[in-house]
């Protein structure tokens, strides 16, 4: 069974960590689905000293269900990004994930996110720093490079392992990619290479079962990351389990179990259920009337009218043959920022 740090997991399928989509009651969903590690999307270790409510919220977990708990931080000054590790451990977290992927301007302009790759020392200097303060597992998520000129993955992941780091997830496109392009898998079969016996994650481009399995297969690593190919579908974890795809019932009732969960999340019904918009698009995504369906709904603004749409849609729903694969990807990148 693949291990991370003291932990075995029970599968090498992981939920990746994603903004405005990886919240406790998507992680929940997607755990109770197969997901062996759901990873909480980025906190801000600044936020987290300040202890400003906002930030606290995003460390709400389920402690029955997430098991371990990996929360996911991001920041560039080692004592304060070691100082908000350790407020993460009071609040539960059991292992700590570094963000050294994030392509954003507004967290790479202050040294963090995929900032880090151009300083692989003072990377490899936060895995020291927060191991030594909390004691606990220390991964993090790296991309190939800053651009096609710096591609020095393989420098960053030699600095982070001896450092003390006990995984490693790879998106292997640049920062200057962004999310366009091509996952590039001959980076994740490199680095399994060079390191083969490190903990390796490759991430990118995993959109379907077939995809997660080929991606094993073919580069070597010892768990596949999925991100896109889980929005609206956490279901892709059972099937890659052996189980079946969802019936249209099946679908229904989740989507209306997730915006009852994502309304108590969220604490206000009106922000829920706009900020659920974007989940209804994913989980409508394929489906025959689906545009009409994410017309209707982005038009709603209480969760009873959004619940009526649900019922109406999803319960006789059917796969569209014409449906546009390239219209995930552009909502998926509008909710990234």
């Amino acid at each position: 069974m693949p291990r991370i740090g003291p932990y075995t997991l029970p599968n090498p399928f992981i939920l990746a960590p994603m903004a405005g989509v990886s919240e406790k009651p998507f992680r929940v969903i997607a755990f109770g689905m197969g997901a062996a590690l759901c990873p909480t999307e980025l906190v801000s270790s600044q936020g987290l000293m300040r202890t400003n409510q906002r930030t606290l919220k995003y460390l709400r977990y389920d402690a029955e269900v997430e098991r371990p708990y990996s929360l996911q931080i991001f920041g560039g000054e080692p004592e304060s990004m070691a100082r908000a590790a350790v407020i993460g451990k009071q609040y539960g977290a059991q292992m700590i994930d570094i963000n050294m992927g994030c392509p954003v301007k507004k967290v790479t302009k202050n040294g963090a996110g995929s900032a880090l790759l151009c300083e692989p020392d003072r990377g490899a200097a936060l895995v020291r720093e927060i191991h030594a303060a909390t004691g606990l597992p220390v991964t993090c998520k790296i991309r190939s490079g800053w651009d096609e000129h710096t591609r020095n993955y393989l420098q960053v992941a030699g600095k982070l392992f001896e450092a003390g780091c006990a995984a490693l997830a790879i998106h292997p496109r640049t920062r200057a990619q962004g999310y366009s392009g091509k996952a590039d898998w001959s980076v994740i079969a490199d680095l399994k290479r060079h390191f083969p016996d490190r903990p390796i994650i490759g991430n990118g481009d995993v959109k379907t079962p077939e995809d997660a399995r080929r991606m094993l297969e073919t580069t070597g690593c010892d768990f596949v990351m999925i991100g896109r190919g889980a929005l609206g579908n956490p279901w892709i974890f059972r099937e890659l389990l052996g189980g079946p795809p969802p019936t249209p019932q099946e679908r229904c009732e989740l989507v209306l179990r997730h915006l009852a969960a994502h309304i108590e999340f969220v604490g206000e019904e009106l922000a829920a259920v706009r900020s659920f918009r974007k989940h209804l698009a994913w989980y409508g995504h394929g489906l025959h009337g689906a545009a009409l369906f994410r017309s209707e709904v982005n038009q709603l603004d209480t969760a009873e009218a959004v619940r009526d749409a649900v019922r109406r849609f999803f319960v006789s729903a059917h796969a569209d043959p014409n449906a546009s694969e390239g219209e995930q990807d552009v909502d998926y990148r509008a909710a990234l920022g």
